[in-house]
């Protein structure tokens, strides 16, 4: 392996490219007339214009690029094309090694219904569900296992397609709704019916594979801090599981793995409830946005693994132990004030958090442009600690030091969850952030003086750089050493 193409963009793309080039291999990046100047671009060693309309989902374009660029290989990195069974298949026929799993895992794990299946005549317990092709079937399900269900897309991902049915009363419009959004969202309408397990926590185990057979966890990962099933906070360890629990979870994500040939990175994903039983949710074929925690606290780099697997070698250590904990927090281009609708827009202001135990995996830079037609994902911030309390005190310092401007973020979000006291307990489940939600948007308090001090400084320096860029003051401005006055006059125009 000589020539590598990553068919990704953002941050993964940036991450993916420097193990690449600490293992001494080009890489090849491409981008979207909209990612012209994005950093993934600056990253690798050259980088190729995808001009197809797909751009990164257009498979035939992405493999004639890998061809034309002489690159024997490629990285899918996560979401777009990185779990289509078909598009790993096609890249094997092309002569490039597809460093994921083999097309065969991907497609056997690739329908939830059918990894569902899958991993039960494997033994792994699973959440009571069942088949939801109409109405009639769907209402028998959901009795059978009880209300509350959750209603999801069978070849859905990514907290897409999914709702939460509290009563036979609400079923058919959520059918409806999920089947519409499934269709558009993974264009296929097909659902089923699970069982919603309450005050769950959403716990998943890293496993990795060689082709030699050999395979092995890397331990857990807590996600259960979501919003609309979308993951926002990760940690590991999980402060409230067993080891006993994680032992049993890791046997049975191994022999999961070990059914269906797995090779590569993978996630088992789990529900855990409150008397400590677990259920298996799915299992994602690639490497996981997560994944810079179980480095932390491992020593490995999993994309190197990744690249050294698909090469054909075994894995490259005898024993994995862990050490320590880590968090990582999601940097999101949202308001969450409105909704956590999405800030496109550029970036005036970055400065991002550093010091010991802080990784910032980010896509980003002073100046970049920040569209609106990709994940609004900018930034994965990570931190270490020989502790969970020390992590935790280095993650709400990191919090506070990063600065971000010209766009509006959820930066003051995740320092608010990461300071409740229940998230610093440990004492929280996927439900966190739904039943906490006012607080966590609510505005810190601020007494009137702090207000009107906080504006007039705003604009006495506003209008100093106003003053700059004519070239002179104006004849009324306030000097910079007797500002006095100007700000006494701005006091009473202030409106709260």
């Amino acid at each position: 392996m000589k020539r590598v193409l990553i068919a990704n963009r953002g941050e993964i793309s940036v991450r993916i490219s420097r193990t690449l080039h600490e293992l001494e291999l080009e890489s090849v990046a491409v981008y979207t007339a909209e990612d012209r100047l994005a950093l993934h671009t600056r990253s690798a060693d050259r980088a190729i214009e995808l001009r197809s309309p797909r751009g990164y989902l257009d498979a035939d374009q992405l493999i004639e690029v890998a061809r034309a660029a002489g690159c024997d290989a490629l990285h899918p990195g996560y979401g777009f094309l990185s779990e289509n069974a078909e598009f790993a298949a096609a890249c094997l026929t092309a002569g490039l090694r597809f460093i994921g799993p083999p097309p065969s895992a991907i497609a056997a794990m690739g329908s939830k219904q059918r990894a569902r299946a899958r991993m039960a005549a494997s033994g792994v317990p699973l959440i009571p569900g069942g088949d939801a092709r109409t109405l009639f079937e769907a209402s028998t399900t959901a009795l059978r296992v009880g209300y509350p269900v959750l209603v999801k897309a069978t070849d859905g991902g990514g907290g897409k397609g999914m709702r939460l049915v509290q009563s036979e009363t609400e079923l058919a419009s959520a059918l409806e709704r999920t089947r519409s959004e499934a269709k558009s969202a993974f264009g296929s309408d097909a659902v089923y019916i699970e069982k919603a397990i309450e005050n769950a926590r959403h716990v998943e185990i890293q496993v990795l594979g060689d082709q030699h057979g050999r395979l092995v966890s890397l331990f857990e990962r807590d996600c259960s801090i979501q919003r609309r099933h979308q993951k926002v906070v990760e940690e590991t360890p999980c402060p409230v599981l067993s080891p006993e629990t994680l032992a049993k979870m890791a046997e049975v994500s191994l022999r999961g793995a070990a059914a269906i040939g797995y090779f590569s990175a993978g996630t088992f994903e789990f529900l855990l409830a409150p008397d400590g039983s677990f259920y298996f949710l799915e299992m994602n074929t690639r490497l996981q946005v997560e994944h810079p925690i179980t480095e932390l606290v491992t020593g490995l780099d999993l994309v190197k693994e990744m690249v050294l697997i698909a090469d054909g070698r075994p894995l490259s250590f005898d024993q994995v132990t862990r050490r320590g904990a880590a968090i990582e927090v999601r940097l999101y281009a949202e308001d969450p004030a409105t909704g956590f609708l999405p800030s496109p827009g550029k970036i005036s202001l970055l400065r991002p958090a550093s010091g010991p135990g802080v990784r910032d995996d980010s896509g980003i830079f002073q100046g970049a442009l920040v569209g609106s037609n990709y994940d609004p994902l900018l930034s994965k911030l990570s931190v270490w600690g020989e502790d969970r309390s020390q992590a935790l005190s280095r993650m709400r310092r990191a919090l506070g030091e990063y600065a971000i401007g010209g766009i509006r973020t959820n930066l003051a979000f995740l320092a608010r969850v990461l300071s409740h006291p229940d998230f610093a307990t440990g004492n929280y489940d996927t439900g966190f952030i739904e039943e906490n939600l006012a607080e966590l948007l609510a505005q810190p308090k601020i007494d009137a003086d702090t207000r009107w001090l906080l504006a007039a400084a705003a604009a006495a320096a506003a209008r100093v750089l106003d003053d700059a860029k004519a070239g002179a003051r104006a004849a009324d401005g306030p000097s910079v050493s007797e500002p006095s006055a100007w700000l006494r006059a701005q006091r009473s125009s202030l409106k709260w």
